[in-house]
């Protein structure tokens, strides 16, 4: 899920898109047959299923007022048809230009001058700037690369369960699911191992954004000032050390003028942030998913043949891309049979289109016969996720290792003191404590 560009995401966030100012609710408060005006995405209920709040959703209409923690509303899209038609709708755009004052007087966005310096990276550029950068990493992530690596990446997975103890418990995403995808994208984009054991992780944490009067602030921008100063350190590294690799052939598009300085550092920027948290999120969701289906889980270990598929199901059924970030409309305009004012958020629900039963029948079921499965957990149109394919081969190598090699794997915490991540946008957990019978 490298590269994801219905991200950040870049990407998920914990206070992020808004269209009008927070306001008192207009509409009916919650009941057993209404929904608020906005509807409310916040609280650990929600975080924990959103699906049963997005199942009203649907069923009430296609586009709903929302708000998020931090007060900021957006539009939300909701419905496979609905989804699908917006992310292609090219009256909608990413960049943050287009957002009007009510929503830049209460986003959730990086300060200056961060912003300008690390935000114009394929998420949030239209045509014709979207199409010359995508242009630059498409070759990296092609299917038959990726296909060619899937041996490096084999060992990689075989080499961190290797590490984990003999016998659980194991906190299983900081012993696994978060090194691995960073692991990958390191050996794909031609990070050095000297520069990859020098980042850190907390850095991932900016596609969180919290709005300037939170007290997390001033920590949220000493992370943003660490990690611009290490993509810095990467730039400098790679011009005096190029090679044949995804990052030596950014840096020297920007030598070329190809690229400006803040290109080039934005795009370094989504990799190295977008192009690891999603997968481990992903995993995360995936192998809850497999606990809460124990016959599932069994037989997956059983027929590693289904991977492929089940990856695919797993994808569907619960996305680690929640919600895509922003879209804005540049004049007043009919969304769905909704008016929305130019400069407004426009988000989508990914995840409420990927359960949504008209178009996948049983959408609650998780079935790992189920093919075809044309889930958006990457997005569509201009913005599908150009490291889909390396993202399905983690995921499928992933699980496979784990289930293969970890027999009995099973959660350590009740279902109910999982915690989920805060972030608005994504899904997933930090922590995923398991036991197991035994490593082989």
């Amino acid at each position: 899920m490298t590269l994801h560009e219905p991200l950040p995401q870049t990407g998920p966030s914990a206070g992020p898109e808004a269209g009008p100012e927070a306001e008192p609710p207009a509409g009916p408060e919650a009941g057993a047959d209404s929904l608020p005006d906005p509807v409310p995405l916040m609280g650990c209920p929600y975080k924990r299923d959103p699906y049963p709040l997005y199942e009203r959703m649907r069923e009430a209409g296609p586009v709903h007022r929302v708000v998020f923690p931090s007060g900021v509303h957006a539009w939300l899209v909701t419905g496979y048809d609905a989804a699908h038609a917006t992310l292609t709708d090219d009256r909608l755009g990413k960049n943050h230009d287009r957002g009007n004052d009510r929503w830049r007087a209460r986003a959730s966005i990086m300060p200056e001058p961060q912003h300008s310096q690390l935000q114009v990276h394929l998420l949030h550029q239209d045509p014709p700037e979207h199409t010359r950068m995508r242009r630059l990493v498409t070759d990296a992530f092609a299917p038959r690369r990726i296909e060619r690596l899937r041996p490096r990446l084999e060992h990689l997975a075989g080499t961190l369960i290797d590490a984990l103890p003999e016998t659980g418990p194991a906190d299983l995403v900081a012993g696994f699911a978060a090194p691995f995808p960073f692991q990958v994208l390191a050996e794909v984009i031609g990070l050095p191992p000297e520069q990859a054991a020098r980042f850190d992780r907390d850095w991932g944490k900016v596609v969180q954004p919290v709005g300037p009067a939170d007290p997390q602030r001033p920590r949220y921008e000493a992370r943003l000032h660490g990690l611009q100063s290490y993509i810095a350190d990467v730039v400098a590294h790679k011009r005096a050390h190029g090679d044949d690799d995804l990052l030596s052939r950014l840096v020297a598009a920007r030598d070329r003028r190809e690229l400006s300085r803040e290109e080039l550092d934005s795009m370094i920027f989504q990799l190295l942030v977008a192009g690891q948290e999603p997968v481990t999120n992903q995993l995360t969701t995936a192998l809850i998913a497999l606990f809460r289906h124990p016959d599932q889980l069994a037989r997956l270990r059983a027929d590693p043949a289904l991977l492929p598929r089940a990856v695919e199901e797993l994808l569907r059924y619960d996305s680690a891309f929640e919600l895509t970030t922003w879209r804005f409309f540049a004049e007043d305009s009919d969304l769905h049979g909704t008016r929305v004012p130019a400069g407004d958020s426009v988000i989508v629900s990914l995840c409420a289109a990927n359960r949504d039963p008209r178009r996948f029948p049983g959408a609650d079921t998780l079935d790992l016969d189920r093919d075809p499965t044309p889930h958006l957990a990457f997005g569509h149109g201009i913005h599908f996720c150009p490291g889909a394919a390396l993202a399905r081969a983690e995921l499928q190598i992933a699980l496979g290792a784990l289930l293969a090699r970890l027999p009995g794997l099973r959660p350590a915490v009740a279902d109910q003191d999982i915690a989920w991540i805060p972030a608005v946008l994504g899904r997933g957990t930090h922590h995923l404590p398991v036991g197991y019978d035994r490593r082989l």
